[in-house]
């Protein structure tokens, strides 16, 4: 139960690569945190409630919720790497979970409810071809998705917005795409979800190109869903955002990159200048005044400079 003044948020998923970051982030921010995932993690932020169970078993997430009465509610519990699991399997308990919590959290009146989603619902990496209807991608580009994972992603979006077309405005609700995740420890070395450092993905693009070489601080995503949890009162109800960094994981433009790993991408990717990332963020920065304070160009150079 959170204490007055103090706001208590509950996290699904909170002992994963980006669960720890958004639990550490929140609990800085001065949200009484309650983590729950099925297994608890040794090095949480002073303070934070851990809860070790299995929210896909009948009622676990109700059961949850009414334990402590949570002011909001991220959902982050899935599996999380495509093709990890048969693909039913992956199906079957992305989609479990995101309706289970999201119903629990609906049924209790929990004010706040967050779903993550990923940007992989827009279908790139179709082994039977891709284009884009624009890049850089946007909230309002048409979802494509062509396997279990992102098709479960796309699921978890819709069923936040099912519950927001039955509750009107009493509960707010949104999702959130994050890019690939970069947790701390990545940038001194550590490999990344795919297995490799971050510095073999800048030195071969081929390995940052299945994702159109996005990426987001896992720190920026908690910083990002601390602001979205403060301004969902005041925008449009359930609502979806991109959330990735301001650049691209390249040394090269995009315009140069893409042609060469999606076919027919050329003239779409000519505008993708600079540093200009594949995936816009333009709706995180108007709608909420958000904005990520990390790019690879200064997190690796840190990086480097406290490295023995």
């Amino acid at each position: 139960m959170s204490s007055p003044g103090r706001e208590t948020v509950l996290v699904t998923g909170g002992s994963g690569r980006l669960g720890r970051s958004v639990v550490a982030g929140l609990a800085a921010a001065g949200y009484a945190v309650v983590s729950a995932d099925r297994e608890s993690i040794a090095d949480v932020a002073d303070g934070v409630v851990q809860e070790a169970l299995d929210l896909a078993a009948e009622g676990e997430a109700a059961r949850l919720i009414a334990a402590h009465a949570p002011d909001a509610v991220i959902h982050l519990a899935a599996i999380a790497v495509p093709f990890s699991a048969p693909e039913n399997v992956i199906l079957e308990t992305n989609a479990k979970l995101a309706f289970a919590v999201l119903e629990a959290a609906t049924n209790a009146g929990v004010g706040r409810i967050i779903t993550a989603s990923s940007p992989t619902v827009m279908g790139y990496g179709n082994p039977a071809g891709w284009l884009p209807e624009r890049f850089p991608l946007d909230e309002d580009c048409t979802p494509r998705p062509w396997n279990a994972y992102a098709l479960s992603k796309l699921l978890a979006e819709q069923t936040m917005q099912m519950f927001a077309a039955a509750n009107g405005e009493k509960i707010r609700y949104a999702a959130f795409r994050p890019c690939f995740v970069i947790s701390p420890e990545e940038w001194d070395g550590a490999p990344t979800q795919q297995g490799h450092t971050l510095a073999e993905r800048l030195q071969d693009p081929a390995l940052s190109a299945p994702a159109l070489f996005n990426y987001l601080d896992a720190r920026d995503a908690a910083d990002f869903l601390a602001v979205l949890l403060e301004k969902l009162p005041e925008i449009p109800n359930a609502q979806v955002f991109f959330v990735g960094a301001a650049d691209a994981l390249a040394d090269a433009p995009l315009a140069e990159l893409l042609p060469r790993f999606v076919s027919g991408s050329g003239e779409l990717a000519a505008g993708l200048t600079g540093s200009a990332p594949a995936f816009s963020i333009s709706k995180a920065r108007e709608l909420l005044g958000w904005e990520p304070q990390r790019s690879w160009r200064s997190e690796l150079r840190l990086a480097a400079e406290v490295a023995p």
